[in-house]
């Protein structure tokens, strides 16, 4: 019975309310989407300038399709280099203002094969508690000593440095900017200047940073005030870029020294032309309608301010993330199954992806503030009904 430890697995995640399983979308996403034949107000997508669905990405793809085929048919440093990926690289080094940029074939990729380049055994990585999955997964990947700092929490992270510094040979800081399970920001001014003060690098994760702050969408990192320090910035093309790919941008040594050394961009095939050039036309939309950046963020600001009016209690948020603490995780599994027969769709996120029940919800450019106000109604009716129940 080598495998029988899985049926007994599954069954203490069915028992814990756990367990997970796929929801089939119908067609295109957007802020409206079908979910087995129901159309549902979509507040679960990572979609926040609604350019996933957009006819000229659309054109973008199956022009790249047209000129190179449908894929890169290998590794970048082999054959499957084309045009359309230095292009992407460009633009992204534009957008952020940086010397250079490398793209991966998904920004899991890109964590994993940059902390595992930048770090070895003889070094040392200080790193938030809430950092995504692929930024913890990567340092225990590296093979560096890792040390954790209580979220955002600044005298803890000095505390680390002083007492583990001076023992390593490298030592590098690694956050989220925007984290994406809470909605918050990290103090990024103050962890550069920490940094500073004990010669170590810092590696920011711009997934959900990059189209959706700053002035010109290029992230957390402009919004702060920090372009022009040095950093490691990661991101995706796959959240408000509306295609897929990962990459890292930085400074043009940085860039190449990747390009050498990292292991999940050399020996692994190229993004896609299709996903290089809908990423690419994401970025210039992006430039000619910031318009879609100021109305993401009155949205986000609207959704805060009708929880707030309706004393619902939310987690700290500064981007168009925004979650409602739950109890638990069958209240949290109820809460998500109440609002879909509402016709609303939104992320009940259990442990051990978060360490407490919270109802997510990403907020989009192209939501309305009727969308908004029926998100909010049924989350009221909900506790109306729960309160009376417990």
């Amino acid at each position: 019975m080598a495998y029988g430890w899985i049926t007994k697995s599954l069954q203490t995640l069915h028992r814990a309310n756990w367990y997970r399983q796929v929801q089939t979308i119908d067609g295109q996403g957007g802020t409206t989407v079908s979910l087995s034949g129901q159309p549902c107000l979509n507040f679960a997508s990572n979609d926040y300038l609604g350019l996933a669905s957009d006819p000229r990405l659309m054109t973008a793809a199956q022009a790249a399709i047209a000129a190179y085929g449908t894929g890169s048919t290998g590794s970048r440093l082999l054959s499957g280099h084309r045009l359309i990926h230095r292009e992407l690289e460009q633009a992204i080094a534009r957008l952020k203002g940086t010397d250079d940029a490398i793209v991966f074939s998904s920004g899991y990729l890109a964590n994993l094969g940059t902390l595992a380049a930048l770090v070895d055994h003889r070094d040392l990585i200080v790193a938030d508690q809430y950092n995504h999955s692929s930024l913890q997964m990567g340092a225990r990947l590296s093979g560096a000593t890792v040390a954790i700092y209580d979220h955002n929490n600044l005298d803890q992270l000095q505390h680390h440095l002083a007492h583990l510094r001076s023992q390593y040979r490298r030592c590098i800081i690694v956050t989220d900017s925007v984290f994406s399970m809470d909605g918050d920001l990290c103090p990024l001014p103050e962890i550069l200047a920490i940094a500073h003060q004990w010669d170590t690098m810092v590696l920011v994760d711009e997934a959900h940073g990059t189209g959706v702050l700053g002035r010109t969408g290029g992230g957390a990192v402009e919004q702060l005030g920090c372009r022009q320090r040095p950093m490691v910035q990661v991101g995706t093309l796959s959240k408000a870029l509306g295609s897929l790919g990962g990459y890292v941008t930085g400074s043009a040594e940085l860039i190449d020294f990747l390009r050498n050394r990292a292991a999940t961009w050399i020996y692994t095939t190229g993004l896609s032309p299709a996903d290089a050039a809908a990423a690419r036309a994401a970025i210039a939309i992006l430039a000619k309608e910031p318009q879609r950046l100021a109305q993401l963020a009155t949205n986000a600001s609207y959704l805060r301010a009708c929880l707030a009016q309706a004393n619902i209690q939310y987690l700290p948020s500064d981007s168009p993330i925004v979650c409602i603490p739950v109890q638990d995780a069958a209240t949290v599994l109820n809460l998500g199954q109440h609002l879909k027969q509402l016709g609303i769709f939104a992320s009940a996120v259990r442990p051990p992806t978060v360490p407490t029940s919270r109802l997510r919800m990403t907020v989009m450019a192209t939501h309305t503030q009727s969308d908004i106000e029926q998100l909010v109604e049924g989350i009221k009716a909900f506790l109306k009904i729960w309160i009376k129940g417990s």
